[in-house]
């Protein structure tokens, strides 16, 4: 069997300049820092290999043009900039911290395997016994408050 990353890049290399747009991407926040990667971002390129980058404004893009000669040589491939205003991606949302559900005491549990013990398939009757043995905890929890 052989490795598939030299087919694939030559396939890829196939469809035109957008085929370097991950590689672009993956490289942008880093070349033009965190401030002008929350105001432009690339989004395509054209035959040429000029990479269109959509920024938050007309002035965003104004001030990037005049910035282009400095943010060209740290990406890869080294395209030609072109800067317009134009939609920009939706900022990540921030991760969540998920509390953990409270552990179930050994009645719960006890409770929990007794109605899922006439589950023939072991995984799943273990899964169900689970499932149940959590909603007994939480739901003990929230009449505590």
């Amino acid at each position: 069997m052989e490795p598939l990353g030299d087919e694939l890049g030559r396939e890829l290399r196939s469809l035109g300049p957008n085929a370097a747009m991950s590689e672009t991407v993956g490289a942008w926040a880093d070349a033009v820092g965190a401030e002008i990667a929350r105001n432009a971002w690339p989004a395509r390129f054209q035959r040429d290999g000029t990479l269109i980058v959509h920024c938050r404004d007309a002035v965003w893009a104004f001030e990037l043009g005049h910035r282009a000669a400095e943010i060209t040589p740290r990406l890869p491939g080294r395209p030609g900039l072109k800067f317009v205003p134009g939609p920009l991606p939706e900022p990540a949302a921030p991760e969540q911290q998920v509390e953990a559900p409270p552990a179930a005491t050994l009645e719960q549990q006890r409770q929990a395997a007794e109605w899922a013990a006439s589950i023939e398939d072991e995984g799943l009757r273990e899964a169900v016994a689970r499932a149940a043995a959590a909603s007994l905890a939480s739901s003990a929890d929230d009449r505590s408050v």
